[in-house]
């Protein structure tokens, strides 16, 4: 069970029990949750697109079952009517509703926290890279038995080039601070075992957690695979990631984790969790 912080209890819809979940089958259970915060433009679009490749996955035995997780961040927008109807019509699809805004950070804890399957998936609302590529994702974690595959975007500029000069000096931050080699750290398309999260204790409120969550693993030995996708950036809302006060944040935390490393124990034996 991911270990995080007790902040606002969360309220909304009971996902799908965990013994109705899984099937008498090998293959896995997947859960994929989305964060978002007055994203009433995109939640249709994104359940839609999840269920469609997630039924594919179901028919060819890649996965046993699947859950689809809408964590509504507080929004003020359509979105948590949009989001009940979805979860009523469909038994895949539950809905945490937070009180009050938790941020980015908060939301993917809950995510985490409410999730049942084996693998778990997040992603953005506005669907950043192709769905087909999340069986990719599958096979190459069973291929390579990686404890978490995590996306980079071929080329970002599509966003701007603000944007782009920020997650360069980002990366190469979290390089430097951490050493951990990988591209792309914040991008909103990570596939984790359930061991990693039985294990990691994430604390991050704010966007620093895509990193937290990629250094607290591969500190206590889990393994990362990194594999590369085509990037389609927002066409509706506006992203807060790059404003001042976010960045601020994601500083303040980096540093945070940085005097605590020295706490971190590798798992000695990560292969003996849940596969």
């Amino acid at each position: 069970m991911l270990r995080a912080r007790a902040q606002d209890a969360p309220a909304g819809r009971r996902p799908i029990p965990t013994a109705t979940l899984r099937a008498v089958t090998a293959a896995p259970v997947l859960s994929m949750f989305f964060p978002m915060w007055n994203e009433e433009d995109y939640v249709e679009r994104a359940i839609d697109g999840a269920c469609r490749v997630c039924e594919v996955m179901v028919d060819e035995g890649e996965i046993a079952d699947y859950e689809l997780i809408i964590v509504d961040d507080a929004s003020t927008d359509r979105t948590p009517a949009i989001a009940d109807g979805l979860a009523a019509a469909d038994r895949h699809v539950s809905v945490v509703h937070h009180p009050k805004n938790r941020q980015l950070g908060g939301a993917m804890k809950t995510g985490f926290e409410t999730a049942k399957g084996d693998i778990v998936l997040y992603s953005d609302a506005d669907l950043p890279f192709d769905m087909n590529e999340v069986p990719r994702a599958l096979r190459l974690m069973r291929e390579y038995d990686a404890d978490i595959v995590s996306a980079y975007r071929f080329d970002r500029t599509g966003e701007g080039y603000t944007r782009t000069i920020y997650t360069f000096v980002y990366n190469v931050l979290i390089r430097t601070l951490f050493g951990v080699k990988a591209r792309d750290i914040n991008f909103a398309f990570k596939v984790c075992r359930r061991r990693v999260l039985d294990h990691v204790e994430l604390r991050s409120e704010g966007s620093f957690i895509d990193a937290e969550l990629i250094i607290r693993a591969t500190r206590m030995g889990f393994s990362l695979l990194q594999f590369g996708v085509d990037y389609f950036p927002r066409t509706r809302g506006v992203s807060t990631l790059s404003s001042p006060k976010v960045i601020i944040t994601m500083l303040r935390e980096m540093i945070g984790l940085r005097r605590e490393l020295g706490d971190l124990r590798p798992v000695l034996d990560p292969a003996a969790g849940e596969p």
